[in-house]
């Protein structure tokens, strides 16, 4: 598939939200939307409405961070460490896990949708059945304190488009390729750059890996976070990009969002691999295009708002933003 015109994108529709959109999935061929919310709630909506009303399906017991849509069912994780299965189609709940021990950051089906995979700060990546629910395996590879003796952060976790490896990543910018048939450890890369420890202000860390996104081939594995932090109660540095050749262990480009600040929430390869999208935000949301092989941004602009998460068509003619009190609704050409 060719990829589309990154100068050619354009706002179409800006939705304002109660609450803070933490995720969002589109049903593909459609303009329907599943949005997990700070509110706690699960919702469905149209994109394309005049006023944007989202139903609510269902709730967690906190904070909804991640969803992923596999054939009809819709998982979605929390602060709550559930899992809940959703039959779209059904309307109605078919099951709910107690998933992981802390917090779930992310959630993502693998590209045949048998599988879900789930992080969480428990420092675990399971493995799920997305049919039955039942979980195939453990992954374990990232330490469960930062190297000050605090607890560590599992923020990340992506499959490649073949669906043979999977990554993962965490707060001190270490990230895992597995193979994703067997659960081994196959390559490490580290982006020790996305991590600051702060000696002065407050005995604290930020930072840490946000994003993960394999080039179509599967053999770039880009990382998304934010440059070092002079105070940590700010996110005052660029938005970073460092894009490895896993296989090798070796980064071959480092891409800095030159106008503006905060952490790259996510990337996404361009369907034949010619550019790199990176999105997120601190105060102020962005959407950046990186052409990887020049090093280079070749297109950058503000979003609505911070933006915690991104759907693409199939067809790639347009992008769903969810963020900061907002949901946005961008189109090519």
């Amino acid at each position: 598939m060719t990829a589309p015109n990154p100068e050619t994108l354009k706002l179409v529709k800006d939705h304002g939200r109660p609450a803070i959109a933490f995720t969002i999935v589109r049903v593909p061929g459609t303009d329907r939307a599943f949005i997990g919310s700070s509110d706690f709630k699960v919702s469905e909506g149209e994109l394309t409405d005049k006023k944007f009303e989202p139903k609510e399906l269902y709730a967690h017991g906190s904070y909804v961070t991640s969803m992923a849509l596999a054939g009809t069912t819709l998982v979605s994780g929390g602060y709550d460490g559930k899992l809940v299965w959703w039959d779209t189609a059904a309307n109605k709940e078919i099951r709910s896990h107690a998933a992981h021990a802390k917090w779930i950051r992310q959630v993502t089906a693998s590209p045949d949708g048998k599988f879900i995979a789930s992080v969480a700060d428990d420092m675990v990546c399971r493995i799920w059945n997305a049919a039955n629910g039942q979980m195939v395996r453990e992954l374990r590879g990232h330490a469960e304190k930062t190297p000050h003796n605090f607890s560590s952060m599992l923020y990340a976790v992506a499959y490649s488009a073949d669906g043979k490896y999977l990554a993962t990543a965490d707060k001190t910018a270490k990230v895992n390729v597995w193979d994703a048939n067997t659960g081994a450890k196959l390559k490490t890369v580290e982006a020790p750059i996305m991590y600051t420890w702060d000696v002065v202000q407050r005995l604290h860390s930020i930072g840490g890996v946000r994003s993960l996104a394999f080039s179509p081939d599967g053999q770039q594995l880009a990382v998304g976070g934010t440059g070092k932090i002079g105070n940590i109660d700010h996110l005052e540095a660029k938005g970073r990009v460092e894009v490895f050749d896993w296989q090798k262990e070796t980064r071959i480009a480092e891409i800095v969002t030159d106008k503006s600040q905060g952490l790259v929430n996510k990337l996404a390869y361009a369907p034949d691999g010619s550019w790199l999208l990176a999105a997120g935000g601190a105060g102020e949301g962005f959407v950046a295009f990186l052409d990887v092989a020049g090093k280079k941004v070749i297109k950058q602009e503000k979003a609505p708002m911070h933006v915690h998460d991104i759907s693409i068509s199939p067809k790639w003619d347009s992008i769903v933003l969810a963020g900061h009190n907002k949901v946005a609704l961008y189109k090519f050409g």
